[in-house]
């Protein structure tokens, strides 16, 4: 049954499959990559990803198109991944981690294509992970981005903070804990002696009146700065804030051209890091069957203080801070404790933030 489902999820997208490509397309992309459930142009995971690709792609003259699938499903995600073989794909790249499941299933059933996961590693669905030779998972320290989001905020001067996820995954939990902890040093540093910060997550990535409500309640009872941590969730924030006159953090690339609320953004290098994995691909020196972590000593995690709208916080600050996550000066707590069990809100070291779980 999931096999006559893949062939007809593949003959659907084969007529209406949204691509990439010049007027007068060749019959075979070398290069393919497959969107998640969110558009090409996010200005969040796909977008970045994609920019990536084609940049790469289009400077060594190699044939490239994305492929954007019927619905978020595995079956739909394999569909789509089939059509690239069948479209002459030898490199897949995959943004998000709703690929997990499907890399995990495609690297064995295409053993000659290259795999590059971002943002996950291949896994069976029940936390049996494995990575093929023809597969790299790549994935970033948010805890790391969300630090330097939260401790630039407190620099800049607000006390009043907001953390809106999208799914309680553990990349977007990542980040909101690294938020909060870089609030808490910040505000260490300074000697400020409370900082508040509500917490919530929408349950998904995409812009709702209901986020906008949420977000516009939080900026009338008093909030000042809201991280906006999930795809669309952002723009919903931004509406908010643009009404009230209050800033916003984006997440995952430079958000700063979405909207004059946006302050900074809570980054993570996905163009160089597709960039390089596919310049090792070419180079023949692929790095199949590994897990790679980027963060901030490999230039994985940033803010960028070129668009940045700071008033206070200085480069200098930005780049004391960062050599410090670099070196591993800074050790902060993730989405799992030591023992392997999962790290709750309550479990973080906060004694300046004061952190309130938002229903």
């Amino acid at each position: 049954m999931k096999k006559v489902l893949a062939f007809l999820l593949v003959m659907v997208m084969a007529l209406g499959m949204v691509a990439c490509g010049n007027s007068t397309e060749p019959e075979t992309y070398e290069i393919a990559m497959i969107t998640d459930i969110g558009s090409i142009d996010d200005k969040s995971f796909n977008q970045g990803t994609w920019e990536g690709i084609d940049a790469y792609a289009t400077e060594n003259n190699i044939t490239h198109k994305y492929y954007k699938p019927t619905e978020q499903s595995n079956d739909a995600y394999l569909a789509a991944i089939e059509l690239a073989v069948q479209s002459g794909a030898k490199i897949v790249v995959t943004p998000g981690y709703l690929f997990e499941e499907p890399i995990y299933v495609a690297q064995d059933q295409y053993p000659d294509v290259t795999f590059i996961l971002i943002d996950g590693n291949p896994h069976d669905g029940d936390d049996n992970y494995r990575t093929n030779d023809n597969t790299v998972g790549i994935v970033y320290a948010e805890e790391q981005s969300g630090y330097l989001a939260g401790y630039a905020a407190v620099k800049e001067g607000y006390t009043k903070l907001g953390f809106m996820g999208g799914m309680e995954v553990p990349a977007v939990t990542r980040f909101g804990y690294g938020f909060a902890q870089g609030a808490e040093a910040a505000a260490k540093e300074m000697e400020i002696e409370s900082i508040d910060l509500k917490y919530h997550y929408t349950g998904g990535f995409e812009a709702t009146p209901e986020i906008q409500t949420k977000a516009a309640s939080w900026y009338s009872e008093g909030t000042e700065c809201i991280f906006a941590c999930g795809g669309g969730v952002g723009n919903s924030v931004m509406s908010a804030a643009e009404a009230v006159d209050k800033v916003v953090i984006g997440v995952d690339v430079d958000q700063s051209s979405e909207s004059e609320t946006v302050i900074t953004s809570a980054m993570k290098g996905l163009e160089a890091s597709v960039q390089s994995a596919l310049s090792a691909y070419y180079a023949g020196k692929f790095p199949g069957g590994q897990s790679l972590v980027e963060g901030a000593d490999k230039d994985g995690v940033m803010l960028p203080m070129e668009t940045s709208k700071f008033k206070k916080f200085t480069q200098k600050e930005y780049d004391a801070v960062y050599a410090r996550l670099a070196s591993n000066e800074i050790t902060l707590q993730k989405d799992e404790k030591s023992d392997g069990t999962e790290l709750k809100p309550s479990d973080l070291a906060l004694n300046i933030v004061k952190l309130q779980l938002v229903e």
